[in-house]
């Protein structure tokens, strides 16, 4: 599965699920690009509200990027699946994921999408 994505800084936001360790960034979904015949090669799950679409890759099972829930127009990214020499900065913010509700309030991961 291959992607293409365009943005000027990348921002790593941890969930505090521990046995996932979902670390990711958002981009607009304008600044994605899935590449070739890389849609064949997804499957996807959702659980809880259903809103998120998390892609794995059918073959290996690894999840490169999904569709958060917060940011309905955009993709979340994962940044341990991008060629590392492709990456100029990594700034990590911790983001509580198991109080998910009232966590996003504040937050400005939502922000994350807008182009």
């Amino acid at each position: 599965v291959r992607i293409q994505i365009y943005t000027k800084a990348v921002v790593s936001t941890q969930s505090t699920g521990t046995k996932k360790q979902n670390h990711h960034f958002v981009v607009p979904d304008c600044r994605f690009t899935l590449l070739a015949d890389s849609a064949s090669y997804l499957t996807t799950y959702t659980f809880n509200t259903g809103k998120a679409q998390h892609l794995f890759c059918r073959v290996c099972g690894v999840q490169a990027f999904y569709k958060p829930r917060s940011n309905p127009d955009g993709m979340g990214i994962m940044p341990h699946c991008i060629d590392s020499d492709t990456i100029v900065q990594t700034i990590v913010k911790h983001f509580d994921g198991q109080n998910w509700e009232s966590c996003i309030q504040g937050s400005d991961i939502i922000d994350q999408s807008k182009t």
